[in-house]
């Protein structure tokens, strides 16, 4: 019997989820309506296409499930006066929780990071 040599598989690359994020209090802007709602949210860098990708949920609520049941799926969300970030309403989870994502910057403040560019 001949054995063979197994190959060893690297693991999986998988993009670091930084502890940054944001759970508390939000205004999510549906149209010309604002309703204050609960969040929590978190996201990372893709390396995939250079953006950050930002999701998480918004507590359940009958103004936004109304609106999302309305046909409302793009949104605002702004955190304590802070810049609107644009994002998606998705699926209910099984909590009724609606769903919430979106690119680029996000609505909560990320952790400032130095970057080291080698020169040569």
């Amino acid at each position: 019997m001949r054995l063979r040599r197994r190959r060893t598989r690297r693991e999986p690359w998988v993009p670091e989820h930084d502890d940054d994020g944001y759970e508390g209090p939000a205004q999510l802007l549906i149209g010309e309506d604002t309703i204050d709602v609960d969040v929590v949210l978190t996201g990372h860098l893709e390396p995939l296409d250079g953006r950050y990708h930002w999701y998480g949920r918004v507590a359940r609520n009958e103004a936004a499930d109304a609106a999302k049941q309305g046909g409302a799926t793009e949104v605002g969300l702004v955190i304590k006066g802070g810049p609107r970030a644009d994002g998606r309403l998705a699926e209910h989870d099984a909590w009724g929780n609606l769903r919430i994502t979106g690119l680029g910057a996000p609505p909560f403040e990320l952790e400032a990071i130095e970057v080291t560019v080698p020169t040569t």
